[in-house]
């Protein structure tokens, strides 16, 4: 393709001038990592662009990770999007264009990196689908919600130095399991290794120790969104998590998308959560006026070595990642740039809504019947992608950086 076509992107396209999303790449003939833009089938070279353009943001787009367009707030997101935007409009004239042209690389020849440096780690446990499925598969005589899950979004603190960007093989984790019907723990590798299909947040501005973060100031904190597969392994999990929860059963490896999508670009796909069925506290309450609608239409697919498993949809998350930020931060927590909090799974009512095969094979009871065989956890050599899509302004789709792994044996 030419490079004059690169830059002729349908407005319908999926990564077009309603999407934008950053990240960060190199080329064969320059490593040295830049920040930059997808539009279409293209990287456009940020720094590069800013720098041919005159941005008054030059210096912060020229960074060598996404950090620094973070650390700098909401006012200057929106300016460096509407630059952007801007640029890339059919009508921006000859002149821009030809100043842009040498500055776009086709995805096939670029090489796609972690887009920040991930602070802290958070994850959720907002589906009320899968909390509740969960709770029914290890406590099927009891209540499957525990008492406190309608009251306050649970989460948990993971591991931020093995998050690592799509692509990136997955080694199948060791450590201790036992299995109900074994009396003692054996050590090896997991023999129930899962996904997690999930939404991440990244955050930007950061806050100083003992300031909470309200609701209604999510925007000015949180500077886009991502997919990312919180992998698992239930075997190792299900001995250790008891009393205080994960631990090595999921901190071996976390993937995102290279992509971060902005928050404005996803204006239209806001919707309402699901009615709330308990009184909350102020803080978490969402029912006022000074609260957005933080609910995002958001529709993920799961596919495992080319086969659709699932489509779960981000929409039925009881918990909205406005509530999850002002939760996290209520107790005065600080916010450094580049901390990264997740949705935890995403699962709908339906069986082929459900974003793990925990839920999908029932516990491993019902494993799935594929072309390639049937599944109830993953196999050496298995290979899952996430892909997402949203609503976009006029009846158009924007779509969300995919996230693939490939699972390799273990030492």
């Amino acid at each position: 393709m030419s490079a004059a076509n690169l830059l002729q992107v349908p407005e319908e396209h999926l990564f077009g001038r309603d999407n934008l999303p950053y990240g960060l790449f190199s080329t064969d003939v320059e490593s040295r990592r830049r920040l930059g833009v997808r539009f279409g089938d293209a990287v456009l070279d940020l720094g590069g662009a800013a720098s041919a353009l005159g941005s008054p943001h030059t210096e912060v787009l020229c960074a060598d990770s996404l950090g620094p367009l973070l650390a700098s707030g909401l006012t200057v997101w929106r300016e460096v999007r509407a630059e952007l935007r801007g640029w890339l409009h059919p009508d921006a004239g000859e002149e821009i264009h030809d100043r842009l042209l040498p500055l776009l690389r086709p995805l096939a020849e670029v090489e796609l990196h972690l887009p920040f440096e991930v602070a802290d780690y958070v994850d959720f446990y907002a589906s009320e689908h899968h909390a509740t499925n969960v709770g029914r598969l290890f406590r099927p005589d009891g209540e499957p919600l525990t008492p406190n899950w309608k009251h306050l979004p649970i989460g948990y603190h993971g591991r931020a130095g093995t998050v690592v960007v799509s692509g990136t093989d997955v080694v199948r984790p060791h450590g201790q399991r036992k299995a109900p019907t074994e009396e003692v723990p054996s050590f090896g590798p997991s023999r129930r290794l899962d996904i997690e299909a999930e939404v991440g947040f990244v955050v930007g501005t950061p806050t100083r120790l003992g300031q909470s973060v309200p609701q209604s100031r999510f925007r000015e904190h949180v500077f886009g969104v991502c997919l990312l597969n919180d992998w698992s392994a239930r075997d190792i999990q299900g001995w250790e998590y008891v009393p205080l929860g994960p631990f090595l059963g999921k901190s071996f490896a976390t993937s995102v998308s290279a992509w971060v999508t902005p928050l404005d670009a996803l204006d239209a796909a806001r919707t309402s959560p699901p009615e709330r069925t308990h009184a909350l506290l102020p803080y978490l309450d969402d029912s006022g006026d000074d609260v957005e609608r933080a609910g995002l239409d958001l529709r993920i697919t799961v596919t495992l070595n080319g086969e659709v498993v699932a489509e779960p949809p981000f929409a039925a998350m009881y918990w909205t990642a406005a509530q999850q930020l002002a939760h996290m931060t209520v107790n005065g927590a600080s916010l450094r740039t580049g901390d990264l909090f997740a949705s935890g799974t995403v699962s709908g009512p339906e069986k082929h809504q459900r974003g793990c095969l925990l839920e999908l094979t029932w516990g491993g009871r019902e494993p799935l019947q594929l072309p390639f065989g049937q599944r109830a956890f993953l196999e050496d050599g298995d290979e899952v992608t996430l892909t997402a899509w949203a609503p976009a302004a006029n009846g158009r789709r924007l779509g969300l950086g995919e996230v693939t792994g490939r699972i390799v044996g273990g030492a």
